[in-house]
């Protein structure tokens, strides 16, 4: 397996194959939530307008989502799984927008396959991903900060089955390994 670290959104645009965006704050954390409460669609758009204009077509539609961390003025909801606590989502589609994790999913144009990237679904993406057993992208959309870094090293121990060598590898900030 050949993994390539495309950090940012430009690293989403040029992500091809298998590809993992991730984000350690909330998006795709809520993401889960929402599926779990029973959401019937979560849909991905890029920007405030792209979500309103989906709206309007569908007013059945719930808005989601978040600017510089701040809920969108008229949304249903801002971005974080504390505000879906009791929230019954069951057959409902949501629009979700926010400005790193969802933004960079919606970029990954060239991706053949999008898989979302969060601590609460890490042992299922990489999982996945192993099954696969193809040439894929990791995307943090949040930078290669610490945090970044430490999200991305959670995906990669499981990838690499807990060997020391390849953690420790995998942890600093080369750009590709091949298991």
């Amino acid at each position: 397996m050949k993994i390539q670290i495309l950090p940012l959104v430009t690293g989403a645009q040029k992500a091809t194959g298998l590809t993992v965006i991730i984000d350690v704050f909330r998006a795709f954390s809520l993401e889960a939530y929402m599926y779990a409460s029973g959401a019937k669609k979560v849909i991905p758009v890029k920007t405030v307008e792209d979500a309103l204009a989906l709206k309007e077509k569908n007013p059945s539609y719930i808005l989601v989502g978040e600017r510089k961390g701040i809920k969108v003025e008229g949304f249903d909801y801002g971005n974080s799984p504390s505000e879906f606590v009791g929230v019954d989502l069951s057959g409902k589609t949501l629009i979700h927008t926010t400005s790193a994790g969802v933004l960079g999913l919606a970029s990954a144009v060239n991706a053949s396959q999008i898989v979302t990237g969060a601590l609460v679904n890490a042992k299922a993406t990489a999982k996945y991903i192993l099954e696969q057993k193809s040439r894929g992208c990791i995307n943090c959309t949040n930078g290669m900060g610490r945090k970044d870094r430490d999200r991305r090293g959670c995906l990669m121990c499981r990838l690499s089955k807990g060997s020391i060598r390849k953690i420790v590898r995998l942890m600093t900030y080369t750009k590709e390994w091949i298991f």
